[in-house]
Parts: structure tokens; C-alpha cells; sequence
């Protein structure tokens, strides 16, 4: 998870701030039959050429599309790819050289033993490093506490070469130095910087005769499992066993589903093949990126035993035996290397040698699958980048719309039979693979607006209803049995459930859960207001709540209080849709009390943005001053100024930081999350500031983009642009799908504002885009809207079709003395209106009460000026 939330289309159409003072002199919108020469870009043509950005592939079984590298010994690699048969040969190793009978270890420090990750007793003291078993060893007792160091002593002088560690995947020493005693000093025969090695033999300048060898281990790998000195094995001499032949396989971008491989026979000694996948070449080794048994301790790989006679094999969450050659089924990834190997404890169920043949190797694809003939909505510009970027977040969004299944989802308690077997959003492709509803606050505008999958939405924010604690707490997910105590996520909750009204118009669903949200909102928020009237964390038992990142923040947040305003007025418009007039009158009430406060308290004049915290050290959050504008908290002047401030000090080649400072976290202004990006952009989109928008989203999508995996979306963005979890981070979540959105309903300016489109808003803000044109679904049919800005005498020219049984308002912008025309009628004549259905204010004439059918509004110029 790690998410936020777009905000509701009400405020948005409400808002004064939602006015572009600033846009400049030539616009012009028209539908593509219509259109005209445009004045600084190409001509659209006359039918929609969306399809070609389209990224879900055309079936649900999918091949890799090329072999990025081999290892061993690997002939004919391309029958992985189908094209005749791979034959991957490993011989049986020689045996290992042994310590003299008596050898003993010892260690600056070891680790008490417990259960291990496996749940089976394990110990970790030195003597594991030397007792013949590869499966036990010695690991140090402090994470990252150097120098770490194992000490061998022979009953007996040995004469060595070198000698050979084999490590853990969860713990490889990476700098050390090999010493010998010679009976009154210690003298270093090698030292090795950099390793990555499991098995590393380290060899002497010359053969040394010694009782003792020691070990000093000044830097390990950092993994998942801590930064730990981990060695299963000493061996006296250099070892060097064949190595694992391999083919590492490049399936084009993102992809989820069971892998299937066709094996075409091999030996007779049940010859192992380990899969090991990942998003990216960076974080694929000989273990996966993630994969759902390593939250249980487990290898990191799939396993399986190739039979002689060969068959198709499709990965499942199985085991052979017992806990024996398992596997983990499904899985989200790019790229998958198949190993011929095998894990020593699976003997002797299956070996690490022999020969293992391949004719074939696929996906069967499980999500969502996203061809063009499934879309319900889409979106084309003059703009390429913006046009693939739209389609990019889409696929992202198709990967993780998937059917709950309980074998496939976080291990971490978080199957329930209230979701299983039915349509979720779930979090991202690989990992948690559980339904979030932060994230739905925006992966759920992207369905709606995509694909005729809205129900995979309701699904889960039925569920999470349906589990609402007695106080009033909704859980944020099903995760750890519907306890994870997140702070925010309840107010995510009422304001994706109101989207979800709007563009589905599901009354039914609106009239259940309406007790459910008047309890939140009414019983357990009020619980933790202090009283300045702010949403204070810390009250009501609340001090070790999270929020969408975990971030330890406590006391008046102004993301929590702005994010409040925007529940309580979405409730309210909910209220109002069902006759609920009290409670929509008293929660907007509340949403402006709140508001007052958080002006009070919050806002920081010295900088002109609010501040993160009431307490603590002074920082600017991108979460809370992004929502403050798009929740109506911030007027006209605080928009521009606040939004002005984030643009100075938190923009990066990647996107915009969610901090200024780093006095939260340690990589506050290096970290960005397209989540909190999303009302970031969508606020400067309303507020003005169109071409600002366009370019973080060129920033933040164009780098993501541009570096692997390509094509998805990241869950967040690190230092200098990395995956900021390193390989934990998932590199296709549904939260950073915003730019879907943000095009949609702010750049292209289509949005609802009464429950399933009964009435909808179009107010283009192009910025530097020259035509868009797009089409919406609506429980009434689709609405069709295209624009062109013009030049000369026409600025602006706008075609859209609305289906019936639905009415809205049409705003487009105006500069100067300009005549509006819709479909050949006046009704600005230059200087004022020519009937009671238009309004000019802020540079937008708006027409009111469009009806159903299509409609041509063109902006035409009469005098420059006086």
C-alpha cells in the first residue's frame, strides 16, 4: 500500500479557485468532425487513433519476448521462446572438502536460537559453519555491527590453497578479509571487496599450513531478513562447482499471472529448476524481488522436480511434499530466470544436477485484460507523452484488477471469505496483492474511466463496510484480519464511496452503507477532534495509528483535517442525493468549521503554504497543501501561493518530493509518491495553473516511464529516481494510476457531479496541450467530448454529445472582447450575456443546463482590445 486519494468532483466544480485567470490569449475547442487548422499543432484527424497506445497483450496466454542472458551451460536458449528446445546440463559436484575431525568454531558473537523462518527449531552458533550441512549456519547476533568475525581451529595443521565460504541469499558478506595463524600472528592471504556471491572461493597467493583461519567480515548484504553475517559453510580448499545453468527470460513489461513451462524431458534423477522472478534486471538475482513465501522465511525462488518424461508444469502454490520443492503460484513480474538447480533441503526429491530440456515458456495471464475492444472510456491528445502515459497508468491499473483468490494474495491474514472468488482492485501487481481503500481513492476513478469494471470497487468497499469496527472505524484493508490501524483510511473510505456513486449512480449501495458513513463521521472521527475542532492523532488511543505511509506524524495534521473537509463535503452531497438534508446540512457545517481551523492553526504566512504539523519541526507537506485547494480549505490566493511554494522546493527530475524538508523522514524531499502527487497536479490543474500540472506529469510519469520496468506505474520514487524500497517496492500500483484522471477529468475537464452522470461539468484546461478529446462511460451511455485551441479569430472550439437523461454545465475559456457561440447561437455577444444560461467569471463562461444530444460551443474573437 503507501497511498492517497484524489479529491471529489463536487469541490471541485464548486470551487472559485477552479478558475484559470492565467490562460492565455488563443484557445479553441471542436469536435473531430469539425475541426479546424490548429493554430501551433498537428490537425487531429477524424477518427480516434487511441488503440495503438494500448499496452494489455491481445490473449491471456503470453510468451516472453526475448532471452536477456544465460549462464552455464545452456545450448539452443531460444527454445525458451518457443523455437525449437533448450537443454540445460549441470554434472553431479565433486565432494567437499572436509575439516579434520575435531574442527571447531567460534565467533565474535551469534544469534540466539528460535524457530526460524521456517517455524522449525533452529540454532546459529559457529560450529553450523563447519559441520558439513548446508542447510544450517552461523549467523551474528547484531545487525550491521562491524567488525563481524568466525574463527575455524584444526586439531591439526591443513595446508590450503584457499578456502571457500558458502553463504545465504538473505546474508552474503560482501567485504572481508581471510587470515591464517601462524602460531603468534595473524596474516591476511586475501581480502575481497564487493561480493555477491553465495559461494565464494577465495584463493591464497601461495599454499598455507595453519590450525586457524579467521574470517573478518566488515560489510554484508542488506536484504529483507536484516543486515546479518550469514555463513552455512567453511570449506578447506577452493571449491569450484559447475555453475547453475540459467535463462533469464524478458516477457516485454509487467506482467501477472501462473507461469507454465513446457519441459520436454529430462534425466532420471528428478533434476531441480528454481524460478526466480522480478520487476526489474536490477533486483533479479538467484531470488525473486519479492515473492509471498518470504514474508515466512522462505527461498525466494519457485521450485519444481522436472520429470523424465517431461509435460507442461504451471506454477501453483503447492508443495511436492510436505514443505518440500514448493512453489508459490502466481506472481507479478517482468522478468523470470529459470535455474537449473535445486535447494539442499528438497533432497532427495530433487537434485541440482542433471539435464532439464525446454520447449516452451508462458504466462497464463489472470487480471484484467485490457484489449481495445474493452474499453468503455478513453483518451487522445496533440500530446504523445500524455496519451501514453494515460494508457500506461490503465495497464498499470488492468494488473492489479484481478479476482480475489485466497492462495494468491498477502499471506499476512488478510484472506476473507467476504472477497473470495469475487473482482477486487487490489494494491500492485506483485505485492500486497490485497484491496487497499486508499488506493481505490484513486485507482477507482481510473477503472471508472477505462473499464466496465466499477464493480471491482464496490466489492471492496462493501466488504470493508461490512467489517466496520463498534466505535465507528472502517479497517483500511483485509490485512492482518481487518485490524491494520491506519488513521486516514476511514475518511479514503466516504470519499470513494461517493465517487463510486457518482459515476455509477448505485443507489442500492448508496442506501446500505449510508449507516456505515454517517457512523464514521458522526461517532468515531468526532472521537479523536481536539479542541481547536482539528483531527488530532494521539487522542482516543490513536498515537501508533499509521497512515498511507507509515509516516510517524502525531498531533493536527493538515493532510488529516483537509482530507476531513473533503469527506464531510462528500458526504454531504451523498446526503443530499438521499434526501438526507440534516445530516448534508450539519457536515457541511463541519466541513467549514474545519476548514476555519485549519486557516487558523495551520496555515504558515511566513511561507505561504500550510504547514504539515501544528507540532514538531516546521515542514510543508505535498498531501496536505495539494488537498487543502482541492477541498476548498485554501481561497484563490492561498492556492496560487501554496502550489507556488511546492514548486519551488520540492520539484526533481522524477516528480515532486512529499516533503520539503527532510525532519519527518530521512529521504522526505528525495521521496515521491505519484499517490500524493495526484491532488498535487489536479489542484494546479484547477487552480490556474494548467501548465504546471502538465509538467510534473511529465516529470513524474516520464521518468517512470523511461526507466525499468517501463510502462507501469511505481508505488514510490526514491533517491536519484530509484524504486524507493529498493526491490520490495512494487512497480505497478494501482495508487500512481492519478495522471488517468487528471487528464480526463481535469486537462480534457469531463467530470460528474450528480450521482451516475445525472449531471456532469466539462471545463477544459488545456495549458500547453493544443487538442483533446476523449469519451467517458455513464450508466446513461457514453459522453463525448473534443476541443480545439484555435488562433486568429477563433480561440477556442468545443464539440461534446451527451447521452440522455443527463444535463451539465459547459465552460470554456474566454479572453477579450470574444463572441461564444453555442451551435450557431449567441450567447456572449463580447460584453455581456444574450440570455439567463450563461455566466462569466475568472476567464470561464460557463453555460448552464446543457441538454442531452450534441452541442458545438466556439470562442471567436470580434476586437483585440480598445
Amino acid at each position: 500500500m503507501p497511498t492517497l486519494r484524489l479529491p471529489a468532483h463536487t469541490a471541485r466544480t464548486a470551487q472559485a479557485i477552479a478558475v484559470v485567470a492565467a490562460l492565455t490569449a488563443t484557445f479553441a475547442v471542436s469536435g473531430p468532425a469539425s475541426a479546424n487548422t490548429v493554430g501551433g499543432g498537428a490537425r487531429p484527424s477524424s477518427s480516434p487513433d487511441w488503440q495503438k497506445y494500448v499496452q494489455a497483450p491481445a490473449g491471456r496466454s503470453v510468451q516472453p519476448v526475448s532471452i536477456v542472458s544465460t549462464t552455464g551451460n545452456v545450448t539452443h536458449p531460444s527454445g525458451a521462446l518457443g523455437k525449437g528446445t533448450a537443454v540445460l546440463t549441470r554434472p553431479a559436484p565433486a565432494a567437499k572438502p572436509a575439516w579434520p575431525s575435531g574442527t571447531t568454531a567460534t565467533a565474535s558473537s551469534y544469534h540466539d536460537g528460535n524457530q526460524g523462518n521456517d517455524g522449525k527449531p533452529r540454532t546459529y552458533v559457529p560450529g553450523n559453519a563447519v559441520d558439513g550441512n548446508t542447510d544450517t549456519f552461523w549467523n551474528d547476533a547484531d545487525a550491521a555491527t562491524y567488525p563481524a568475525w568466525l574463527q575455524i581451529t584444526s586439531p591439526t595443521a591443513v595446508t590450503l590453497p584457499g578456502i571457500t565460504v558458502l553463504s545465504n541469499s538473505d546474508g552474503v558478506p560482501q567485504d572481508f578479509t581471510v587470515q591464517t595463524w601462524d602460531g603468534s600472528t595473524w596474516t591476511t592471504q586475501a581480502t575481497v571487496t564487493g561480493n555477491t556471491e553465495v559461494q565464494r572461493a577465495v584463493s591464497f597467493t601461495t599454499p598455507v599450513t595453519t590450525t586457524q583461519v579467521r574470517i573478518n567480515v566488515s560489510k554484508d548484504q542488506a536484504s529483507s531478513k536484516g543486515e546479518y553475517t550469514r555463513i552455512n559453510e567453511v570449506w578447506p580448499g577452493v571449491v569450484a562447482d559447475p555453475p547453475a545453468p540459467s535463462i533469464t527470460l524478458d516477457f516485454g513489461k509487467v506482467v501477472v499471472g501462473y507461469p507454465r513451462i513446457s519441459f520436454a524431458g529430462a534425466s532420471g534423477n528428478n533434476p531441480g529448476v528454481r524460478l526466480a522472478f522480478s520487476e526489474t534486471l536490477q533486483y533479479l538475482s538467484d531470488r525473486s524481488d519479492f515473492t509471498r513465501s518470504d514474508v515466512s522465511g522462505g527461498p525466494g525462488t519457485d521450485q519444481y522436480a522436472v520429470p523424465q518424461q517431461g509435460g507442461v508444469w504451471t506454477d501453483s502454490k503447492t508443495c511436492l511434499t510436505g514443505s518440500q520443492v514448493c512453489s508459490d503460484g502466481l506472481h507479478g513480474f517482468r522478468y523470470l530466470k529459470i535455474s537449473l538447480d535445486a535447494l539442499p533441503a528438497d533432497a532427495p526429491y530433487t537434485q541440482a544436477n542433471g539435464t532439464v530440456k525446454i520447449n516452451g515458456v508462458s504466462l497464463d495471464f489472470t487480471p484484467f485484460l485490457g484489449t481495445p475492444s474493452s474499453y468503455t472510456g478513453w483518451f487522445e491528445s496533440s500530446d504523445q507523452q500524455l496519451n501514453q502515459y494515460w494508457y500506461d497508468a490503465s495497464y498499470t491499473n488492468e494488473l492489479v484488477t484481478d479476482t480475489f483468490r485466497p492462495g494468491d494474495v498477502d499471506p499476512r491474514g488478510a484472506d476473507s471469505t467476504g472477497l473470495d472468488g469475487k473482482l477486487v482492485l487490489q494494491d500492485g501487481a506483485k505485492r500486497d496483492r490485497d484491496p487497499y481503500v486508499g488506493d481505490i481513492a484513486v485507482s477507482g476513478r481510473t477503472t471508472y474511466l477505462t473499464h466496465d469494471t466499477a464493480v471491482a470497487a464496490r466489492n471492496v468497499l462493501a466488504d470493508l463496510a461490512d467489517h466496520q469496527r463498534s466505535d465507528g472505524w472502517i479497517p483500511p484493508a483485509s490485512i492482518n484480519n481487518y485490524t491494520l490501524p491506519l488513521f486516514d483510511y476511514p475518511m479514503w473510505w466516504v470519499t470513494s464511496s461517493w465517487d463510486y456513486i457518482l459515476y455509477t449512480g448505485d443507489t442500492a449501495y448508496a442506501q446500505t452503507y449510508y449507516p456505515n458513513l454517517v457512523k464514521v463521521l458522526d461517532s468515531w472521527y468526532p472521537s479523536v477532534t481536539d479542541a481547536n475542532g482539528l483531527l488530532s492523532k494521539g487522542l482516543n488511543g490513536t498515537g501508533g495509528y499509521g497512515d498511507y505511509a507509515f509516516l510517524p506524524r502525531t498531533g493536527e495534521v493538515t493532510y488529516y483535517n483537509t482530507l476531513y473537509v473533503q469527506a464531510l463535503k462528500d458526504a454531504a452531497a451523498l446526503a443530499t442525493s438521499l434526501g438526507r438534508t440534516a445530516d448534508a446540512d450539519r457536515w457541511t457545517q463541519r466541513a467549514q468549521t474545519v476548514s476555519t481551523a485549519v486557516n487558523a492553526h495551520l496555515w504558515d504566512s511566513s511561507t505561504g503554504a500550510y504547514l504539515d504539523s501544528a507540532t514538531g519541526p516546521v515542514r510543508h507537506a505535498q498531501d496536505g497543501n495539494g488537498l487543502a485547494v482541492l477541498a476548498g480549505v485554501a481561497d484563490q490566493a492561498q492556492a496560487t501561493s501554496a502550489l507556488d511554494y511546492l514548486a519551488r522546493n520540492t520539484a526533481l527530475p522524477y516528480g515532486n518530493s512529499f516533503m520539503d524538508n527532510d525532519t519527518l523522514v530521512s529521504d522526505g524531499t528525495q521521496r515521491v509518491y505519484a499517490f500524493t502527487s495526484y491532488p498535487d497536479i489536479q489542484a494546479r490543474f484547477l487552480s490556474g495553473q494548467a501548465d504546471s500540472a502538465i509538467d510534473e506529469i511529465k516529470r513524474l510519469y516520464g521518468w517512470m516511464a523511461g526507466h525499468g520496468p517501463g510502462t507501469t506505474d511505481w508505488e514510490g520514487i526514491g533517491a536519484g529516481g530509484s524504486l524507493y524500497e529498493g526491490a520490495y517496492t512494487s512497480a505497478a500500483h494501482g495508487w500512481s494510476t492519478g495522471v488517468v484522471p487528471a487528464l480526463t477529468n481535469d486537462l480534457l475537464g469531463a467530470t460528474p457531479t450528480g450521482p451516475g452522470f445525472s449531471t456532469w461539468s466539462v471545463q477544459p484546461h488545456p495549458g500547453t496541450v493544443t487538442w483533446a478529446r476523449g469519451q467517458l462511460p455513464t450508466p446513461h451511455g457514453p459522453l463525448q467530448v473534443s476541443w480545439v485551441r484555435g488562433s486568429g479569430a477563433q480561440q477556442f472550439s468545443l464539440t461534446l454529445t451527451a447521452p440522455k437523461g443527463t444535463t451539465g454545465d459547459v465552460a470554456v475559456p474566454v479572453t477579450g472582447s470574444a463572441v461564444v457561440r453555442i451551435d450557431g447561437r449567441t450567447v456572449w455577444n463580447g460584453t455581456g450575456a444574450t440570455g439567463p444560461d450563461a455566466t462569466l467569471q475568472n476567464g470561464y463562461l460557463t453555460l448552464h443546463g446543457v441538454q442531452p444530444g450534441t452541442h458545438t460551443v466556439t470562442v471567436t474573437v470580434t476586437r483585440t482590445g480598445k
